[in-house]
């Protein structure tokens, strides 16, 4: 708390109030309105809490207008090119990043929990053979509440780490079980000599009629990508795990809410959505054709991947994804991929377009996550699930953070009601249409 304040005059009445200025380590500070109601009787409208601070946090700050991505004050750029998944997983839960012996007794406490009950490969039996794998995903983590209801104690720190670890090891298998269920193949177990994504790809790769090799491009790849998309300050998805928390639900109800919250093709179907684009444009020659298609308002086409609500410059994982994306290209030998090439003539004309320049529309990180995705033989309905799993650490931070806060409250969001004024109860035989 800071001796800023900010002064509001109600003209209707001419009282003033002064409220004080809250100001974090970076960005705007925010105003604590907490007394507005109670002293004038009017709420805030704000749709879609885009000026709205719903907490105090201390895990991940977006500068929009830069570029800038900060996990626990560490520069993105610089955790996507000298860490790995599992380090970054406990700084986000931690605070700092780990000693040595630290990471490996992390590394230890999550692989030792990555076997789901073997109950629940019949709950995937349940699930019709080309059930969309959210709607599995979604389902299998919440189940997992039955396991774990008695066990959790909110108030224990160590117990909710316990948590942490046994839902950041069981959401690979519980996601490769759900590939396996749509391809029709069996359930590949975890296997604990292997590292996070290696084991992942194992799971959703190999097969019992022939051994499965791992090429460490890919398992750096999907590693990388991981990083990436671990946290992003209070997304839609990341506030409903918060909002449901509050009540003190069961966590494995939360993450399993911000898993339902993700699906939405405006949040973790993105880059989805861009191979879907990239198919509908067809070829190159098509390319100035679609872009004259964007510009125009009128016109139904939107380009994806392109832009984003939080950055208003370059997407700073857009950059690093980019490079990926070419290493496993060229390792898989598809350097003249017509997607890639599509992709990147798309990205050339727009960023010479002085439409997009000037409204500065770049490509963000699920411009090319997607034909990373497609390249490694993940299939496009699966794309979110992977989102899911690298969101994970962060849902999880945001969990913790939030349960030990004191200020924290139930979630109650306000209204602007404009229904029907109060009415009297017409019964039936009295009431006439319209």
């Amino acid at each position: 708390m800071t001796s800023k304040t900010v002064t509001v005059t109600d003209n209707t009445t001419g009282h003033s109030i002064e409220m004080p200025i809250r100001e974090g380590t970076h960005g705007p500070g925010v105003v604590d309105i907490q007394n507005l109601y109670k002293e004038f009787g009017y709420f805030t409208y704000d749709a879609g809490f885009t000026s709205t601070a719903s907490c105090r946090s201390d895990i991940t700050f977006i500068d929009g207008e830069n570029g800038i991505l900060l996990y626990r004050g560490y520069p993105i750029e610089e955790l996507a090119e000298n860490s790995n998944f599992l380090e970054v997983s406990y700084l986000l839960l931690h605070g700092e990043l780990p000693t040595k012996d630290e990471l490996d007794q992390f590394n230890r406490a999550v692989t030792e929990h990555a076997m789901i009950n073997e109950s629940l490969k019949d709950f995937f039996d349940g699930f019709h053979y080309n059930a969309h794998p959210m709607a599995m995903l979604t389902g299998v983590v919440a189940s997992l509440s039955a396991f774990y209801h008695d066990a959790i104690k909110l108030g224990d720190p160590r117990n909710r780490m316990l948590t942490c670890h046994r839902v950041l090891a069981k959401m690979p298998t519980i996601a490769a079980a759900a590939y396996k269920h749509m391809a029709g193949e069996p359930f590949v177990y975890p296997l604990n000599r292997l590292y996070y994504t290696e084991n992942l790809l194992n799971m959703l790769f190999s097969r019992p009629t022939e051994p499965y090799e791992i090429n460490p491009i890919h398992a750096r790849a999907l590693d990388q990508l991981l990083i990436l998309h671990a946290d992003h300050e209070q997304n839609a998805s990341t506030s409903t795990v918060r909002l449901a928390s509050s009540t003190g639900t069961n966590p494995f109800a939360s993450i399993a809410c911000g898993c339902a919250a993700l699906w939405g093709p405006a949040h973790g179907g993105a880059n989805e959505a861009v191979l879907n684009m990239l198919h509908e444009i067809g070829d190159i020659s098509q390319v100035p054709k679609y872009i004259d298609k964007a510009k125009d308002k009128d016109d139904p086409f939107r380009l994806m991947g392109f832009g984003h609500r939080v950055y208003k410059n370059f997407d700073p994982r857009a950059r690093i994804i980019r490079k990926t994306c070419h290493e496993v290209l060229n390792d898989l030998g598809i350097e003249n991929d017509p997607q890639l090439e599509l992709a990147m003539e798309l990205e050339e004309r727009a960023l010479e377009d002085d439409y997009f320049v000037e409204r500065k529309l770049y490509p963000n990180v699920d411009f090319y996550s997607g034909i990373i995705y497609r390249a490694l033989g993940i299939p496009t309905d699966f794309f979110t699930v992977m989102f899911a799993l690298g969101r994970t650490p962060g849902w999880l931070a945001q969990w913790n953070e939030m349960v030990a806060d004191p200020e924290q409250r139930i979630g109650r969001p306000r209204q602007l009601y404009t229904g029907a004024a109060r009415r009297e109860y017409i019964p039936v035989d009295q009431r006439k249409k319209g």
